[in-house]
């Protein structure tokens, strides 16, 4: 439960970085500025994506009990 936890925090630190490098490389090299742009929403899907399953994981390890 507790790398669930984790990963879902590295998802979030890798989508701040993200998207500070789009913003400072947006006036300078818009391609390379989308890139990053890809990465922070995948990011950030990913994120969410390992949230639900680890609420539901959890819902279902209560239920059990």
């Amino acid at each position: 439960m507790r790398t669930y936890k984790i990963s879902e925090i590295l998802y979030w630190v890798i989508a701040g970085i993200s998207t500070f490098k789009t913003i400072s490389l947006w006036n300078m090299n818009n391609t390379r500025a989308y890139y990053f742009l890809g990465f922070a929403i995948l990011s950030i899907l990913m994120a969410l994506f390992r949230r639900h399953y680890r609420k539901k994981f959890k819902n279902r390890n209560n239920t059990y009990k």
